[in-house]
């Protein structure tokens, strides 16, 4: 008679051994892989409109769906949260980035305890969890020899995890972490960090087969590209040059057409005018031109050289017998980057402190411009291109109007998709995705992971999606605010407030994580987005009750995920960035 506890007796043959049986995800359970790209605009993919080839991300969408109302964060930590959690990132702790620790509960720059990921979640539930490339959701000061270690993957519930800690890294040359340790690339001359961690999560998810080929894996694939630096072989460069030579401006308009031809947009949809600070391409000498071409150029190589190593992940599942078994998800972290400035620059990081005159910036890049991607360089492109990289929308990554907060989603889940290569509208979040990934697995919120009470989730499956285009999305309400740029989405109108901040020397120079600033000054637009998709008509003067409405709601909506206080620190693109306290206490 078999027992869960041993009988004890004095000896063997007075006693009854018992064996704990592991915990097995249900039958047949399936895989999970999650890729996360890295600033990748609305329309950089070729199935969302783009020029550059991307074979991979095209077969995924022809096998699965393409989503064209998926929201992010503005920015990469705090959509990383939402994507591990299903939690509204104040709600985990990442209002901002891990690099500014406010004090406040929605700004501690690591994730809360009560919030889980979905490794933590599927680790206890029969899993192996195993993840690759930028974390960025843990304070830089903890990565020590010494630890503290509550906050590195291993210990937010990966088995194991090799990549990049910080929110950018030199691809040729990366600061790189494995499980618990900082480790050294690998001594190869043709090395790049995107193909080393594809090959590490493929030998990963190999590794996993050999050890245990029926237990069901979670794979966090998330590509420090196409991030700046913008660093990939010349001859990536070299193939993008004469498909840019048309300019952004004429890029814009090719995309909107190939992208009311694929059924993304309806075919009344407009182009909006240009962001603030965007010059025509026109106004430009050809030699500031051809700067700025091999720039951009050099971005959608990395786009590109991303997509095809992306593929040899997705050949080797198949290989394996894997790839239909698997919840596969893609999509990326916030919009195109606005981190460029007017004209881009050789050297990114000036971005934090305050670019030099745009003459300066060109002058640097015609001098050097067959060097753009190599390691001695932090190249990356202009507010024009990044602007073109997220058509037909407004704005850029940092920013809550779409350009900052739309991101191209893709799919693909056989056995359940009713119309393969199909579109999806409803209005979805990345808080909502790792429900459907417990809703297809089969696995649950725990109420308790680590003997922390859970926050209940805020994200809501999109698996009722993948058999109807026409169902209603099931989401009603969703904020977002970033540095003090605040917006809510409500029944399919936004209400949305961009907010300039005014830095005061004196508290930067002080080290003061404050701002001086008037958030009641900022004025709200109103946007109908079910029949204005990329907020080009704004009715706030026209409907001020339902404006008035939904502004008390975000408040009501800051208050309930701890976005309050509200804060500006990062400055403009001119502008510094004030560095906060690292004042981490505990939840």
């Amino acid at each position: 008679m078999s027992s869960s506890h041993p009988t004890i007796g004095r000896t063997f043959a007075d006693s009854s051994p018992a064996f704990p049986s592991p915990v097995r995800a249900r039958e047949g359970a399936p895989n999970v892989v999650y890729v996360l790209y890295d600033d990748l605009g609305w329309s950089d993919l070729g199935c969302f409109g783009s020029e550059i080839s991307t074979p991979t991300a095209d077969r995924l969408a022809a096998e699965g769906l393409r989503y064209t109302n998926f929201h992010v964060t503005p920015l990469c930590s705090p959509t990383r949260a939402c994507l591990l959690t299903g939690q509204n990132h104040h709600a985990t702790g990442m209002g901002l980035l891990p690099n500014f620790a406010m004090g406040y509960p929605g700004y501690r720059g690591e994730l809360h305890h009560s919030t889980a990921t979905l490794g933590e979640m599927a680790q206890s539930q029969g899993y192996t969890t195993l993840g690759v490339g930028k974390w960025h959701l843990t304070p830089m000061n903890q990565f020590t020899g010494a630890g503290p270690f509550a906050q590195w993957p291993l210990q937010r519930g990966f088995d194991r995890y090799y990549g990049t800690p910080d929110g950018m890294t030199n691809q040729w040359r990366p600061d790189l972490i494995e499980d618990n340790h900082w480790t050294e690339q690998p001594d190869d001359p043709d090395y790049h960090f995107t193909a080393d961690i594809v090959d590490k999560a493929i030998g990963y998810v190999h590794d996993q087969r050999n050890g245990d080929a029926e237990k069901p894996f979670f794979l966090y694939v998330a590509f420090c590209a196409p991030h700046f630096p913008h660093h990939v072989p010349k001859e990536y460069v070299d193939k993008y040059v004469p498909v840019f030579e048309k300019g952004w401006d004429a890029t814009r308009a090719d995309r909107l057409a190939r992208q009311k031809e694929l059924g993304l947009l309806d075919a009344d949809t407009p182009l909006p005018e240009r962001n603030p600070g965007v010059r025509a391409w026109d106004d430009y000498a050809p030699e500031d031109q051809a700067a700025m071409v091999r720039l951009q150029a050099a971005y959608a190589g990395m786009v590109e050289h991303t997509d095809e190593h992306l593929g040899r992940l997705v050949a080797a599942l198949e290989e394996m017998g894997e790839l239909d078994n698997t919840l596969f998800v893609l999509f990326s972290d916030n919009g195109a980057s606005q981190e460029g400035g007017e004209v881009g620059s050789m050297n990114a990081v000036k971005f934090f402190t305050g670019y030099d005159a745009p003459e300066q910036e060109l002058a640097v890049v015609r001098e050097h411009l067959d060097e753009i991607g190599e390691e001695q360089w932090v190249n990356t492109y202009s507010t024009g291109w990044s602007m073109a990289g997220n058509t037909p929308l407004k704005r850029w990554k940092q920013d809550t109007h779409g350009g900052g907060v739309r991101s191209p989603l893709i799919v693909r889940w056989p056995g359940e998709i009713a119309d393969p290569g199909g579109i999806r509208t409803q209005f979805h979040h990345a808080v909502d995705v790792t429900p459907t990934a417990l809703d297809v697995t089969g696995m649950s919120a725990p109420a308790s992971v680590k003997g922390v009470e859970q926050r209940p989730m805020d994200g809501e499956s999109m698996r009722y999606t993948f058999a109807s285009a026409s169902t209603p999305t099931r989401r009603t309400v969703q904020y977002f605010e970033m540095n003090g740029q605040r917006a809510i989405w409500q029944d399919g109108w936004k209400a949305v407030a961009h907010h300039e901040p005014m830095l005061s020397p004196v508290l930067v120079l002080t080290g003061e994580a404050e701002k001086v600033t008037d958030f009641d000054s900022d004025r709200w637009e109103l946007y109908h987005l079910d029949e204005d998709w990329n907020e080009v008509h704004d009715l706030a003067d026209e409907h001020p009750e339902r404006l008035a409405a939904m502004v008390e709601l975000w408040w009501a909506e800051a208050s309930r995920n701890d976005v309050l206080p509200l804060g500006a620190i990062i400055g403009g693109m001119n502008g510094p960035i004030i560095t906060g306290r690292y004042d981490q206490g505990p939840r």
